[in-house]
């Protein structure tokens, strides 16, 4: 596994039928090493940090082979950065992780945490009212990332997986889930493993 592409965004208004405001979401690829650390990559823009970011979401990845599954979806070349990544990633195996396995870099080690959760924002960076529907159905939401160790990254980094040895459960999983109601039993598997602090939180009220 290697890095595709690394991609950062600055502040930027959008505007349309599904959302308007300021936004990070449109990232670029950039060259040579960014300096990452506990809440992301350097001069990276989050600009609704209620939803987004924080410790838990500091490094969002999607995976180099879905964007060309889009592109043949979408007739049109979906470029790395299009959905707000981070890091595009070439030969990650699968579409999902399981929450708390770690991917080394030379630099850099990170913590999967949670799956994206589609919202607006994305359908009016897609310019495409139903894009949050079909981004669901596809079932391939991206990864977001703790950062255990801070350091730099750069396209060409190789990427290696640490299994997490705790219970297994997966990004799919916990992305699935988010869209029914959930029992005391599937609140308290997703508890005992490290997911990110705005699931734990709501989780736990239900729970409650």
């Amino acid at each position: 596994m290697q890095v595709a592409s690394v991609n950062i965004g600055s502040k930027r208004s959008l505007s349309g039928r599904s959302f308007k405001g300021t936004t990070g979401i449109f990232k670029e690829p950039v060259a040579g090493p960014v300096t990452v650390g506990s809440l992301g990559l350097e001069s990276d823009a989050v600009c609704d940090v209620r939803h987004h970011g924080g410790p838990d979401q500091a490094v969002y990845l999607y995976r180099e082979e879905d964007y060309d599954w889009w592109s043949g979806q979408l007739g049109r070349a979906v470029l790395p950065g299009t959905f707000g990544d981070n890091l595009t990633l070439r030969g990650l195996p699968e579409a999902n992780l399981m929450i708390g396995s770690r991917l080394r870099l030379p630099e850099l080690l990170l913590e999967v945490s949670a799956p994206r959760i589609p919202c607006n924002i994305l359908a009016q960076r897609m310019d495409d009212p139903g894009f949050v529907k079909a981004f669901v159905a596809a079932e391939k939401p991206g990864i977001y990332c703790r950062v255990i160790e801070t350091g730099r990254v750069r396209a060409g980094d190789s990427v290696s997986l640490e299994p997490y040895a705790g219970d297994q459960v997966s990004t799919l999983d916990l992305f699935r889930d988010s869209y029914r109601k959930l029992g005391a039993e599937d609140l308290r598997r997703y508890l005992a493993v490290p997911i990110d602090i705005r699931t734990r939180t709501k989780f736990e009220a239900k729970l409650r």
